[in-house]
């Protein structure tokens, strides 16, 4: 596959910078990548190499871009069956299963989301300059539930924009031992790496961490047990998790945050990311979409109801 070769001439009043102006013409790449572009030297003014993203460009001068193909990630997609909630062009939206992995890392090169979804589509556009799908969010390994994909860089830069600036809503449902300090509530707080479990986070003090922000409230109290639902603002590692282990009512099977025994016949924590509501490519008015319980979360359910 050959470069992408695209020509610009600016015609602004004003002088301005390469990489700013770059992003109008490249409405579907981040600054982020363009700037990778020019420092890479894939970009010329006038027919002479740019020095730097923030260049001054005149009006008239000649603006030239290669954009090379997609750099090979090494993996090769496997047929293994995805549940999918909805597909369109620009992305699609998994209902993703416990156990699986969303993407490749050390002790997982096979078996994961990525695999699958390349498996299902191998001629899903590269994004961020690899041949990848173009993940937008995480879920954890034993977290089931809704997780979206995009399939071209326009798509993924829209949905990253959607994330970053907090106007997705997610809702995830927790059942919890014990119960929180109140029923609705709003958790504040830095989260970062354990100091005494360098594979485990943590609640840490302010400064040392990255700001994390959930709200929750009580759909149903049980005896020994509470049926959360939780909205987070930020999107850290183990975030709700991490929420619940603070508040004092720890998410029912949570190997690493919960009780050291588990309460309940369950095989991984009951968190389930069960609703997302956000807008597409080309569109104006939000859409939600919602992945049901799956069968081993209403059978622990159903348990503490008896």
């Amino acid at each position: 596959m050959s470069d992408r070769i695209e020509k610009f001439q600016y015609t602004g009043e004003k002088p301005e910078r390469l990489d700013k102006y770059l992003v109008s013409c490249f409405p579907e790449f981040s600054r982020a990548r363009l700037q990778g572009l020019i420092n890479d030297g894939f970009v010329s003014i006038n027919g002479f190499p740019a020095k730097k993203s923030g260049q001054s460009i005149e009006s008239g001068s000649e603006i030239e871009v290669r954009v090379p193909p997609p750099v090979p990630s090494g993996l090769v997609g496997e047929d293994i069956p995805l549940d999918i909630i909805f597909e369109n062009d620009d992305l699609i939206i998994v209902n993703k299963p416990a156990g699986m992995v969303v993407h490749p890392a050390a002790g997982h090169d096979s078996g994961t989301l990525v695999h699958a979804v390349l498996g299902y589509d191998p001629d899903m556009e590269g994004i961020g300059g690899e041949e990848r799908p173009g993940l937008v969010h995480r879920l954890d390994k034993e977290t089931s539930g809704l997780i979206v994909l995009a399939k071209n860089e326009r798509a993924h830069r829209w949905l990253q924009d959607q994330f970053r600036l907090r106007t997705v809503e997610k809702t995830y449902l927790a059942l919890v031992d014990g119960k929180p300090p109140t029923p609705t509530g709003r958790v504040e707080a830095s989260i970062g790496r354990d100091p005494s479990h360098r594979k485990k986070m943590a609640i840490v003090s302010t400064g040392k961490g990255r700001e994390s922000v959930s709200e929750y409230k009580t759909l149903e109290s049980f005896k020994d047990h509470t049926l959360l639902e939780f909205h987070p603002f930020t999107g850290r590692t183990h975030q709700i998790r991490l929420h619940c282990q603070f508040l004092g009512c720890p998410i029912v099977g949570d190997s690493i945050y919960g009780k050291k025994h588990i309460t309940l016949d369950i095989s991984r924590h009951f968190l389930h990311a069960a609703k997302l509501k956000i807008i597409l490519p080309n569109e104006k008015q939000p859409r939600i979409f919602e992945a049901e319980l799956p069968a081993e979360l209403k059978k622990a359910l159903e348990e503490v109801q008896r």
